[in-house]
């Protein structure tokens, strides 16, 4: 008589294991790959900051040095270079110009989105549409005007023309944050009594300031990274950063590790800016993403 045994079975925890081992190498393989790409994006950065400690002599060379005795003497040129009062311009044109985008952006925004008027896609498009039009083909008309207006070299004109130059953008994404926003909040404000401001300054704008932080943030870096108005409408007293660092590519030759160092300066702002604001960064850009 012959007997037969029932083949063994796995177990479904024990059948989970090899399928968690490869999703474990999946995902240590992604974050390596991550990792190179990221130092790979940042290397340019790093090395400009390297070579802003470094002498000409030591950046100016066919093979890269690695090892040199660092210095300050080029932030010390650059400061004595006048580099102040291109900061200031740029720190007072970026930060006005966001004050006023917010301030525009926002009724606006919030008209498109939890109280739409009519033709709202049109709007909608009006704004989007000024982003189209190059600024070259701008350019000559504009300063045309500005210098008919005596507003050449005036850092109220970078003001004005960063405010417009950002505010279409603002819009569109503040009205998809406010969009996220529940319309029976406001609802429920105006049921209790709560005006229109009121309901949006205690309701409807805490909800939403991750969003205006990641927009503010996006404006500041546009606004301190324009060239093309600047080095065009500005000549010494409404100074940029950006135009500022030109004056480092000389005729002479490029002096590396002077523009180096004013780079590395022109940059800390906004990389600060971006660090403090990094927490409410990522929760705006990624607001509404997850349901």
């Amino acid at each position: 008589m012959t007997t037969t045994t029932a083949p063994a079975t796995t177990s479904p925890a024990a059948q989970q294991v090899p399928v968690r081992r490869r999703r474990n190498r999946a995902g240590i393989g992604w974050g390596i790959l991550a990792w190179v790409v990221g130092i790979g994006m940042f290397f340019p950065v790093l090395w400009m900051v390297l070579t802003a400690f470094k002498q000409e002599a030591d950046a100016y060379t066919n093979t890269p040095k690695l090892f040199f005795v660092p210095t300050l003497d080029q932030f010390s040129a650059v400061f004595s270079s006048g580099v102040g009062t291109p900061l200031l311009n740029s720190a007072f044109a970026t930060i006005v110009s966001a004050i006023l985008v917010l301030v525009l952006g926002i009724p606006a925004a919030f008209a498109l989105s939890l109280r739409p008027i009519t033709r709202t896609r049109d709007a909608l498009m009006f704004f989007i549409g000024t982003k189209m039009l190059p600024i070259v083909a701008a350019i000559i008309p504009l300063y045309v005007i500005v210098g008919d207006i005596g507003m050449l070299d005036n850092i109220w004109t970078l003001v004005i023309l960063y405010t417009a130059m950002n505010l279409p953008i603002a819009v569109w994404m503040m009205r998809s944050f406010f969009l996220e926003v529940p319309g029976e909040l406001l609802e429920a404000a105006s049921m209790d009594g709560a005006s229109l401001w009121t309901a949006m300054r205690e309701v409807i704008l805490p909800l939403v300031s991750p969003g205006i932080a990641a927009t503010a943030l996006i404006c500041v870096i546009f606004s301190w990274n324009e060239f093309f108005f600047a080095v065009n409408l500005t000549a010494v007293q409404a100074q940029t950063m950006p135009v500022f660092l030109v004056g480092f590519i000389t005729g002479e030759g490029l002096y590396w590790a002077r523009l180096s160092a004013a780079a590395t300066l022109a940059a800390l702002p906004v990389v600060l800016a971006g660090w403090f604001a990094q927490n409410k960064l990522v929760r705006g850009l990624s607001f509404g993403a997850i349901k």
